[in-house]
C-alpha cells in the first residue's frame, strides 16, 4: 500500500493515462469513513469522470474499464470507490 498522501495523484495518473478524460474529478472522502472496517487498509473515493472512451457503453461496462485501469490500487490503496459517470454534453467539455 502506498502513503494515502498519494493515493489520489495515483489513481488520477492510472485514469488519465487510460481514458484521456475530458472531465476528472476525484474526492477523497476518506475522514469520513474513519474508525470502520478497512478504513485504514485504502481510501474512500468519490469519482466523477467523462470520457469518449466510454460512449455508447453501458455503466456496468464502463465501471469495469475504470476498475481495470485501476488494476492493483483497488486491491492495495482503494478501500471504496463510488463512480458517477457523467454523460456527454456534462462533462464540461463545450
Amino acid at each position: 500500500m502506498s502513503d494515502a498522501t498519494d493515493r489520489p495523484q495515483r489513481i488520477r495518473v492510472c485514469l488519465e493515462t487510460a481514458f484521456a478524460p475530458t472531465r476528472l474529478e476525484l474526492i477523497d472522502d476518506s475522514h469520513r469513513h474513519a474508525g470502520h472496517a478497512g478504513a485504514r487498509e485504502g481510501g474512500h473515493f468519490i469519482l466523477r469522470i467523462a470520457a469518449p472512451a466510454f460512449a455508447g457503453k453501458r455503466p456496468l461496462e464502463c465501471h469495469r474499464m475504470i476498475y481495470a485501469a485501476l488494476g492493483e490500487l483497488m486491491r492495495t490503496d482503494i478501500h471504496a470507490l463510488s463512480i458517477e459517470l457523467l454523460p456527454p454534453g456534462l462533462d464540461g467539455a463545450d
